[in-house]
């Protein structure tokens, strides 16, 4: 398997503050991009399931992101309201298009990353467990659920005809797939394989495709492609994940199979970089 980068595991999150924590989750984003075999997408060795977007796309992306975070986590430190904090993520996601040519790279982390960002600047450095999605869940839940939608966005257009929940949802009820899917799945695959992050978030990575309700694969693939993506994702964690000894070869197998079908669970990725975030942020 290729190398992933140097940035290979999180740091302790041991200083707070707005700049801190916009680093942080600039650094959990590149940790996702680092992060291969995922099924479908983009890393620092493919493209997956994408033609107009690359590694070097999200780098630049993510570097743009870096002072949206810190005005995001200095606005939670203030109390703003979910009208200000939709104001910066407008303007954080104006930078990433001019800084992608268009592209939409990372829509779905400036919303959940930069809440989780926001509650992390109002609760300071090493909360409770828990903390940072019950802060969310308990300032924004309604502003959430109630706030304006981009109607032709694909998120958009998926939750409306397939009857699901998608971001907003997962949001206001405080990452209850994060928390209870992502963590654990990391922190599991952690002991397992100590000598490979990469691998732990893999396995992260997987747990999240079969468990969330992720819209990018109900936009690109139909139920049928969400079934099949959900169904792929549990039959990896069942026969080993990474605890086998060939894991990697199946992994890459379920990556050319999505790839194949043109599937790519981008809600899934967004959710390990906050997993990625939160599992640094917090207490255990």
């Amino acid at each position: 398997m290729p190398a992933a980068p140097s940035e290979t595991r999180v740091p302790a999150a041991t200083v707070g503050g707005p700049d801190a924590i916009a680093r942080l989750a600039t650094h959990c984003l590149r940790l996702e991009l680092a992060t291969y075999p995922k099924p479908g997408l983009v890393s620092h060795v493919d493209s997956g399931s994408h033609s107009d977007m690359d590694a070097g796309t999200f780098r630049a992306s993510a570097s743009a992101l870096e002072p949206y975070f810190a005005d995001l986590a200095e606005a939670g430190a203030a109390g703003a309201g979910m009208a200000h904090l939709r104001r910066i993520g407008l303007a954080a996601e104006a930078a990433m298009r001019a800084a992608t040519g268009g592209v939409n790279t990372h829509r779905g982390a400036i919303f959940g990353l930069g809440l989780l960002g926001a509650a992390a600047g109002a609760l300071g450095r090493r909360p409770a467990a828990g903390s940072l999605g019950a802060h969310v869940r308990a300032r924004y839940a309604g502003a959430i659920l109630d706030g304006p939608e981009l109607l032709h966005a694909p998120g958009a257009r998926a939750r409306r005809r397939h009857g699901v929940g998608g971001a907003p949802a997962e949001a206001a009820a405080g990452f209850p797939t994060l928390y209870g899917t992502g963590l654990p799945a990391l922190r599991r695959a952690r002991a397992r394989r100590p000598e490979s992050p990469e691998a732990a978030r893999v396995e992260a990575c997987l747990a999240l495709v079969a468990a969330l309700e992720d819209t990018n694969l109900l936009h690109r693939g139909g139920p049928e492609g969400f079934g099949f993506a959900r169904a792929e994702a549990a039959r990896f964690l069942a026969e080993g994940g990474i605890a086998r000894d060939d894991w990697v070869s199946h992994a890459e197998n379920l990556h050319r199979a999505f790839v194949a079908r043109r599937l790519s669970p981008g809600g899934a990725a967004d959710l390990l970089a906050m997993t990625l975030f939160v599992d640094a942020w917090e207490r255990p």
